[in-house]
């Protein structure tokens, strides 16, 4: 494996993957496809394996055309092979792809990354099906060294996930997808070196894991206090990370979305509490089915996401999945005029309330069931859990529903089965009170409830979650059983 840059934090597994890929000395061409939304760090990653293996690195321009954009990537070849820029006169994709894959060859470990693909698309929508040639002529590797590796990288998750497809010329010659995700949590704490929890999570919950906001978001310091940096920062319409338009570019990223308007109304309807298609349609006086292509696109781009019930089979919920989008709708949309009157401070202050319970509160609760996945196997009895998600428990006695924060089936049980055993039944609250022995009962009754209906709840944990600790008793009864589990902010960030 090649040694991972000191400068490329975190992201362990897909250098390895990554690096595995270009050193496999197989001499037949290889393809691999790489996306993931803006700022979360995909050309940063692609552009430090290029520079360890001495590989050609090309990206698209958005704002350049199909002309200058061949000479363009003409003159990097040349650069590339020791020639001088202007040397080579390239009459089509066909002659660039060719001649880049050429010269790419000649190195040890032969790479070439074109990023920013789908600005390319939108010129020469060619290039796949020149692509498709080029990949099935160079399977017989006649080379003495390995086939070239060509990594083909863009934002536009529609786009790149479209490119292996259906009957798309590239679909099955692909042997790396990698989908970049945003930093986990934790990493995300360290890569910003901020010391309280809190503070993190705060900030967690409107920039969530994106390493790219770090280099135009960290003046002022997030250590010098939450309000100040976020006054200064997301709501300060001089900065370019202003959350309004750093909307405007997130959703520009993919060509389908042309009606602003419609898909800015959408946002604001689900993060105003519409869950279901029938439900954002109404907010927005439309017909259901005037929203359901919208919100597929707003799904595929990352932007939107569609929880599950664990255990029954039900509507499934949609809720907003960027931070970023949802501070806006939230936050700074309703808080335009103040905070564009240069009244940050004032906006915030007034928004606050809908920032803890709207924002924060959810943003617990999300991270509470990212803790469940990969962090709880060191506490739980079992080890690793199964699925980890929400459900709605019914209390026919009491004619209500309960809601469940995190549930975690045991390791091998698919989600809504029968009789499912269930690993863990947690509680997350990011309110002011620390919790107590009554939220504990509620959580035993909830256990009760589900043994009723038939799950295997003998080795479940009960877990709770809180912001800002717990009682004495609780922690007490913690201490003498070892079905509890109480996770506070320094356990929730591994400190501890």
């Amino acid at each position: 494996m090649l040694t991972k840059p000191a400068d490329v934090v975190d992201r362990d597994r897909e250098w390895n993957l990554l690096t595995e890929f270009v050193t496999d000395p197989d001499p037949a061409m290889r393809l691999g496809i790489v996306s993931g939304r803006r700022r979360y760090g995909k050309s940063y990653l692609l552009q430090a394996l290029s520079e360890r293996i001495g590989g050609l690195y090309i990206t698209a321009v958005r704002e350049e055309g199909r002309l200058p954009a061949i000479q363009r990537f003409s003159d990097a070849i040349a650069v590339h092979a020791g020639l001088r820029p202007g040397t080579l006169r390239l009459a089509d994709w066909r002659e660039v792809l060719a001649n880049a894959l050429d010269v790419a060859v000649r190195s040890k470990t032969p790479l070439l990354v074109i990023d920013e693909l789908p600005y390319l698309l939108q010129h020469s929508s060619e290039i796949p099906g020149v692509l498709q040639q080029l990949y099935d002529e160079r399977q017989r590797g006649t080379g003495a060294g390995p086939g070239p590796r060509m990594i083909l990288c863009g934002s536009a998750m529609s786009v790149m996930h479209e490119l292996l497809s259906g009957t798309k010329p590239l679909r099955g010659r692909a042997v790396v997808d990698l989908r970049l995700g945003a930093f986990d949590y934790r990493a995300a704490r360290k890569f910003w070196q901020i010391d309280d929890p809190l503070t993190a999570l705060q900030v967690h919950a409107v920039l969530g894991g994106a390493p790219g906001y770090r280099s135009v978001a960290a003046r002022p310091h997030p250590n010098d206090g939450f309000a100040a940096w976020l006054s200064r920062t997301l709501l300060d319409p001089g900065r370019a990370v202003y959350s309004r338009t750093e909307t405007e570019y997130l959703l520009r990223e993919d060509p389908r979305i042309t009606h602003h308007t419609l898909y800015y109304d959408i946002l604001t309807a689900i993060a105003q509490g519409a869950t279901t298609p029938t439900k954002i349609g109404a907010a927005l006086e439309r017909r259901r089915n005037a929203v359901t292509h919208p919100l597929d696109v707003l799904e595929s781009t990352g932007y939107i996401q569609r929880e599950q019930d664990i255990l029954r089979p039900r509507r499934p919920v949609i809720t907003l999945a960027d931070p970023v989008i949802r501070f806006n709708q939230l936050v700074a949309l309703p808080q335009a005029a103040t905070v564009e009157q240069g009244f940050a401070e004032q906006a915030w202050q007034a928004a606050a309330p809908t920032f803890n319970s709207k924002i924060l509160g959810p943003h617990f609760e999300d991270l509470a069931r990212t803790f469940t996945r990969r962090y709880a196997h060191t506490l739980l009895p079992d080890g690793l859990p199964g699925p980890v998600g929400t459900t709605e428990v019914a209390d026919p006695a009491a004619r209500t529903k309960h809601e469940v924060d995190v549930i975690a089936l045991a390791l091998g049980e698919r989600p809504q089965a029968p009789r499912a055993r269930i690993a863990l039944i947690g509680e997350a609250k990011a309110t002011a009170a620390r919790r107590g022995t009554g939220d504990l009962r509620r959580l035993e009754h909830i256990r009760g409830l589900l043994t009723d209906q038939g799950y295997d709840t003998t080795g479940a944990t009960l877990a709770l979650f809180s912001l800002h600790g717990f009682h004495p008793d609780l922690v007490e009864s913690a201490a003498d059983r070892d079905d509890l589990l109480l996770v506070d902010l320094a356990a929730l960030y591994g400190l501890e």
